[in-house]
């Protein structure tokens, strides 16, 4: 027995998780771009900073507080908390791909303004310092063969962006 075993389930949400990002004070900005760019997705609700508690966020009443959004049906909350927090490499999204068409299409969408320098091996930072990496969806099964997965390692640390079809040669030795 857990120890929430007694809980009815039901009664929450279906993802009983959801992500918290930290923005300065883009994040509406940034969840209506995520969500332009994932199918599934949509912003959710939107909540305002009122005068209480102005002495200690230091937020204009009216300011957009958080953002509830969801990407491809998984939630996320945005908060603009101000500038004291940033995003790093620490923590990342994955994007699995089938294709070289969606590797191109996510790539291109959440690389757009962002960092240059930080793409490498499929990862990329947006626009906003978040972190993403676009893979292919087999990449894990690919990983469970040592030998073919060091020869795809060593074609992936040439790459910025995944070439699918040049990684799956270098797995299958070709």
């Amino acid at each position: 027995m857990t120890p929430n075993s007694n809980i009815n389930h039901s009664a929450h949400p279906s993802q009983r998780i959801t992500t918290g990002l930290w923005f300065d004070r883009e994040a509406e900005d940034a969840a209506k771009q995520y969500v332009a760019i994932f199918e599934n997705s949509a912003i959710n609700g939107v909540t305002y900073y009122g005068a209480a508690g102005f002495e200690v966020h230091g937020m204009p009443e009216g300011t957009v507080m958080t953002v509830d959004f969801e990407l491809d049906g998984r939630k996320f909350q945005a908060i603009n908390g101000g500038p004291r927090f940033k995003f790093n490499e620490a923590v990342s999204f994955i994007v699995h791909c089938e294709t070289q068409a969606q590797i191109d299409y996510y790539w291109e969408r959440l690389g757009e303004g962002g960092d240059p320098a930080a793409q490498r091996c499929g990862w990329l930072k947006d626009r906003y310092g978040v972190s993403w990496q676009v893979v292919p969806a087999d990449f894990a099964r690919m990983a469970r063969e040592p030998e073919k997965m060091q020869r795809a390692m060593s074609a992936l640390m040439e790459m910025r962006k995944i070439d699918l079809e040049v990684l799956r040669r270098a797995w299958a030795g070709e």
